[in-house]
């Protein structure tokens, strides 16, 4: 494989892992009782609120090194589904009065962890190109 295509994977991990890692270590600092209270509103029980550490924290962490890449960004495409779902669901259409969708961010981490399950990890990784989860 060329060069700048890993380099590219690696940009496009190195940014998705960054970005929404951010996201979960604010969750795992300042505690997920927002998200619990949305959880428990949806009638879904409590525990699944600890998925978000999941989706938020580990995913993008062996996104960034490049381990269990595929797997990890399939993980952060679901979180943010039913991120979407709990919180977004009536700003799907919108668009803000700058002009961009209302869901950009959201969108952009669900559009770039399919991306990235699609893709693997490429050469500049821990794990490498080796296995069908990476």
């Amino acid at each position: 494989m060329h060069s700048q295509e890993n380099i590219g994977k690696l940009i496009l991990r190195l940014g998705l892992g960054i970005l929404l890692l951010m996201h979960g270590l604010n969750k795992l600092i300042y505690g997920l009782d927002m998200v619990g209270n949305l959880v428990t509103n949806a009638g879904w029980p409590y525990f699944i609120t600890y998925g978000v550490l999941i989706g938020e924290v580990l995913a993008p962490s062996l996104i960034i090194l490049g381990v269990l890449t595929r797997a990890s960004a399939i993980l952060i495409a679901v979180n943010m589904a039913v991120g979407i779902y709990l919180v977004h669901m009536r700003d799907i259409f919108v668009i803000a009065k700058n002009g961009a969708w209302a869901l950009e961010l959201q969108g952009f981490y669900l559009i770039s962890a399919l991306a990235i399950a699609f893709l693997g990890a490429g050469s500049y990784s821990f794990a490498g190109s080796r296995g069908r989860f990476n």
